[in-house]
């Protein structure tokens, strides 16, 4: 760990991906490490980082909860700006983390600070509501971007996402029985976490050697 950020993965990488937590577990969640590492296996520079209500929670402040997403915004900013990658960078991170990512994403691209999106687990709608879409920025979205997604993730399903209007930027990676940490039951589907991780760091590779370096 580097004062605010956690890194994996080589300091001459060709990418780097700054990834944000998701709304109830912090950056060195069991789901975050192994995606970090799945992407540092792969060749990426991966930098983890704390909204500050979670950083919070690991002092004696105590267990604040998550705010509303588009107030963390200015924090989102805030990393990329003090990350200051040298190399192509990509923002994402998981679920929340993701879609507040998603929100800054074109400013970002506009002002030449990004090459693309990066969301793992998006939550396309609170669980058991999906009519409370949170897709209306997606519909025109500029930035290129990578969702990686359980066909059974409960805030967004495979059936349900084929029916959204979403930007021709955005490409979908659809990890099959996979649930919102992207993990598969393997009696049921025959894959591990662990290969839908590789399957995803290999999209990622794939995907990012066609954006602008």
């Amino acid at each position: 760990m580097d004062g605010k950020f956690m890194f994996d993965g080589p300091d001459d990488a060709p990418v780097t991906i700054l990834l944000a937590h998701g709304a109830g577990a912090p950056m060195d969640s069991a789901s975050m490490t192994a995606t970090a590492k799945a992407l540092a296996a792969a060749g990426f520079r991966v930098a983890r980082f704390e909204f500050g209500y979670m950083a919070a929670r690991r002092t004696a402040e105590g267990r604040k909860p998550p705010p509303r997403a588009e107030t963390l915004n200015p924090e989102y900013r805030a990393a990329v700006a003090e990350l200051g990658a040298k190399s192509p960078l990509v923002i994402g991170g998981k679920s929340m983390g993701g879609r507040v990512a998603s929100m800054i994403a074109d400013e970002l691209l506009a002002a030449g600070k990004i090459a693309g999106l990066l969301c793992l687990g998006y939550p396309f709608h609170p669980p058991g509501k999906p009519e409370q879409l949170r897709t209306k920025h997606l519909a025109d979205l500029k930035t290129p971007t990578l969702i990686c997604q359980g066909t059974r993730d409960e805030f967004g399903t495979r059936e349900e996402v084929s029916g959204y209007a979403l930007s021709d930027r955005i490409e979908i990676l659809w990890l099959e029985d996979g649930d919102h940490d992207l993990k598969p039951r393997k009696s049921i589907s025959g894959f591990s976490a662990a290969d839908h991780l590789k399957t995803m760091a290999e999209a990622v590779t794939k995907w990012s050697a066609g954006l602008a370096r």
